[in-house]
This record gives C-alpha cells, structure tokens and sequence, in this order.
C-alpha cells in the first residue's frame, strides 16, 4: 500500500470519529486532496448549516492558504483583508494589491514559495468577495483556468451561504469555469439519525420524543442544535431562544434569508404565500397569492427555494410534470410563520404554557408530516422496500357530487404493482382509531381507487408517534411505521 493511499485510509478513520455524519461529504475532500491533479471543489448550503466547519475539521493545519469573504465591506476593504492575510500566511510583498487580479497574483507567488505536496486553498464566504463592479469573478476564473488547474498540486476549495450566487456563477457559470469545477457538495440538514448522535456529542439528555420536536423547531441545522443548554428542558430552551430577553434566534429568520439572497423580499413573499396553504401550491398559484409580476423570474426565485432546501417540487400522482407543486418543506420556516411572524410575544415562558393549547397542537400535527416527508428513505427501510424502484406522491380529489374531498399526503408508488398509502398521525401516545377514522381511511382509498383507475394494491400504511393502538379498526392498517422508524441509519 502507498504512503498516500495509507494516509487517506487512516484520515478517513480519524475524520469519521470526529465528524457527527458527512461521510461521503468527507471521503470526498480526502479524495481531492489524494489525488495527483488539482482539483476545484465547491460546497455550498444554507447558512448554518457547517460548511465551514466541515472544511476545518478535515483539514485542520493542512491549509495553505485560507481566507473567509467580509460581509458589507467595499472592494477597497476586501482587498486589503486578502492581503492581510497573505501577509499573515508567509507573503513578503509590501503593497496592498488594487483589485482582484493582483490579489490572485500575490496568492500565486505565495503559493510558488511552498514545498512539496498538495496545497489547499480554503477561500470561504467567496459570494461576499464579488462586490458590486470589483470584477472579483474574472480574476478568480483567471487565477484557476490560467494558473492552478494546470499545476498538479493545487486543491482549491470554495464555500458560500449564498446559494443562488453559487449556482449561479460556480455550479453553473457559462463563461470561464463552464464545467471546470471537479466536485460539488450540496452539504444538506441532519437527519434524526444524526441529530441523536450530535446530542450524545452535546451531552444533551433529550428523549426522542424531544429530538422529535427539536426537528420540527430547528431541522436538522446542526447550529440551532448546538444551542441548546442541558441544563433545561426543551420547551425551556424554546423559550430561551426565541421569546426570552436577548433571544439568540428571535431574529434568525431575517438574518437567514438576507444572507442567502441579495435580494430576499421576493424570497420570503413566496414562502410566505406557499405558509397559507398546507399541500402547496403551483407556480401560477404562487404567483397569485403572493401577488407577484408574472415573469420568467418567479421560476428561477423558485427553484432557488428548492435548491436552499425550503421547498420541494412534487407531482400529484397522474398529474403532468407542467403542474408541479411546491410545498413548504423548511421546519425552522414553519416555526416561524406559526408562531413569531406577525406576532407580539412577550411572555418569556410564550412556549412552555401552550403545550396543551389547540394552536400547538395543530402545528405539531403538520410538522411531524414534514419530518416524515424529509425521512422517506427510513420509512422505505422500515416498510422493506428500499431495493424496490419507488416514486413518491401526493394525491387530492376536492368535494364533487355529495362525495367529500380526500387529501394523501404520501404515496409511495411501487415497480412491485403495490401503493402505499400513508396516513400521518403525531399523539403523545399511541394513536387510536376509531369508527369514524377508519370510514374515513376506506372512503379516502375507494375514492383513490376510483378517481386513478389504478390497478396496482393498495396498503394502508400508518405513520405514527408511537404505533396503534390494537383493537377492531386497526386490524385494517396494512403496515405501521413509529417515529423510532425515522431514526435508522442509512
């Protein structure tokens, strides 16, 4: 075995050790940096989510170079914080460079006066670096094309909050680094897996019916994780970093999407309308609850959403793919609308005294559906049909001719001719259905059947805190799925 390849065995051993999750994320890096050709490698996510940290903690004192971008600050500033650092780092150079082209000139000498081996160029927050008329992204495309890629030891490494701008003019540049970018890693939330892991990291004593309500306040943002003070109950953390004095969150949602978006107004009007409706809506639905101009710009605010994780595009089962819907998927947003937006707070202890209120109670019911939304893969797991080719659905029939109206939130299509229709149900114990759920549950099928002339079997699959309670009815739930279920490891 060559030094190397020992090497990136056992820093992928130690990394897997230290990093809560990241795994392929990980191996990755590892593999850019093994490899004998320099490689540019962009990640990107939303704010908080650990890019920076993912970066540091894999290659911790193996940086060359590395530079974080200064939020609003002039070119003027940016450039001589580069220089600063490049002083810092090793560069001998005597005068502050006046644009972007002799920065990247003064990085290449810095990097020239550098033994052997791979040299990792760490520049973070490089969205902050591109401002207004500083012709940052020329230089930086220079600075690859015209002197890194043709080197062999160069492992350059680019990160940004804001996702559009590094969609945008990284991931899908069409100018000078069209398709010359090596890796792209779209660093995504924890999942419940690895939430349970990173509080047994924290130390935190939280049951899994707490882990189960942190994910439907916070996602799986590791950041939001972090906050939490082991010392008091979850609801009491609610409390602390939301409604008490000085809450360290009361104004994440602003700060959230303003560091995503240079724009975020038109952002936030579009999940603001698509708040109001529970299953979603089309793009003209959008367009005429937000009140927005109709233009080919809606489509890319659109999927800029669902490229930031915020909202998914699904189809209605038998629907054409021209009328997607976009349904709010982000719980940290969902929190938001339901309970700060709009709303004068000021009881410190807000949380903990709606604990039994309807208001939460409602809301706990339609984020514990987005939960299971985000867990479809550990619902197949737990159903034996990971191996199974699947598409996942949703499906509703309005009120027509004395019939009632029918909504399936998950439908899990299956090559093996079978449906799984999934009922989502969130009780702080078992759940107990009862003759009017279980009329409810058959007319909900028959309906299905009718309207989708399917052809394929149908199971009755029930997703729930803590299972079913046995009697008559539940006898006719094909399948059952706990919240345990969507803690599994994939």
């Amino acid at each position: 075995m060559s030094c190397a390849k020992f090497y990136y065995l056992c820093t992928i051993k130690r990394h897997k050790k230290m990093i809560i999750g990241r795994k392929r994320e990980i191996e990755e890096l590892e593999q850019a940096y093994a490899s004998d050709e320099s490689k540019f490698v962009a990640i990107f996510g939303r704010r908080r989510i650990g890019k920076t940290f993912l970066v540091r903690e894999v290659f911790a004192d193996r940086f060359s170079f590395a530079y974080s971008g200064m939020a609003n600050v002039t070119t003027k500033e940016q450039l001589q914080r580069f220089y600063l650092t490049l002083k810092d780092t090793g560069y001998e150079g005597d005068a502050v460079p006046r644009n972007w082209i002799e920065a990247f000139y003064m990085l290449e000498k810095l990097l020239k006066t550098i033994g052997d081996g791979k040299k990792v160029v760490f520049l973070d927050e490089l969205p902050w670096m591109d401002g207004p008329q500083s012709s940052f992204l020329p230089a930086f495309e220079n600075f690859w094309n015209g002197w890194a890629s043709a080197r062999k030891d160069i492992l350059l490494i680019v990160c940004g909050s804001a996702t559009s701008w590094m969609i945008k003019n990284i991931l899908k540049n069409k100018a000078g680094l069209h398709n010359r970018l090596n890796n792209q890693i779209h660093l995504q939330p924890f999942n419940l897996h690895e939430c349970e892991l990173y509080t047994e990291r924290l130390n935190l004593p939280m049951s899994r019916y707490e882990m189960m309500e942190a994910y439907m306040v916070f996602g799986g943002i590791p950041f939001y994780w972090s906050l939490l003070d082991r010392r008091m109950s979850f609801a009491q953390n609610v409390d602390s970093l939301f409604f008490g004095r000085n809450a360290k969150l009361k104004n994440e949602f602003q700060e959230l999407y303003a560091s995503l978006f240079k724009k975020p107004e038109i952002y936030v009007e579009i999940i603001t309308a698509l708040g109001k409706k529970k299953a979603g809506m089309t793009r003209d639905e959008i367009i005429s609850t937000a009140k927005l101009k109709t233009s080919g710009q809606i489509s890319k605010y659109i999927q800029d959403l669902e490229n930031c994780g915020f909202i998914r595009r699904y189809q209605a089962i038998g629907a054409k793919t021209k009328n997607a819907l976009f349904q709010l998927i982000d719980n940290f947003t969902l929190f938001h609308f339901r309970f700060i937006d709009g709303k004068n707070v000021t009881d410190k202890n807000y949380w903990s005294k709606i604990q039994t209120a309807s208001v939460y109670s409602n809301w706990c019911g339609l984020a514990f559906e987005r939960v299971c939304l985000l867990h479809s893969e550990q619902i197949k797991k737990a159903l034996g049909i990971s191996g199974v080719i699947t598409n996942e659905y949703s499906w509703r029939t309005p009120p027509s001719d004395g019939e009632p109206g029918a909504q399936i939130d998950l439908l899990i299509d299956r090559s093996d001719k079978s449906i799984n229709i999934c009922e989502i149900k969130y009780t702080d114990g078992p759940f107990t259905i009862d003759k009017k759920y279980a009329e409810n549950l058959r007319n909900k099928i028959t309906q299905f059947r009718r309207i989708t002339k399917t052809r394929k079997g149908v199971i009755a699959t029930m997703i729930t805190s803590y299972g079913l309670t046995p009697n008559a009815y539940s006898m006719n739930v094909n399948s059952q799925i706990t919240s345990d279920d969507l803690f599994v490891d994939i």
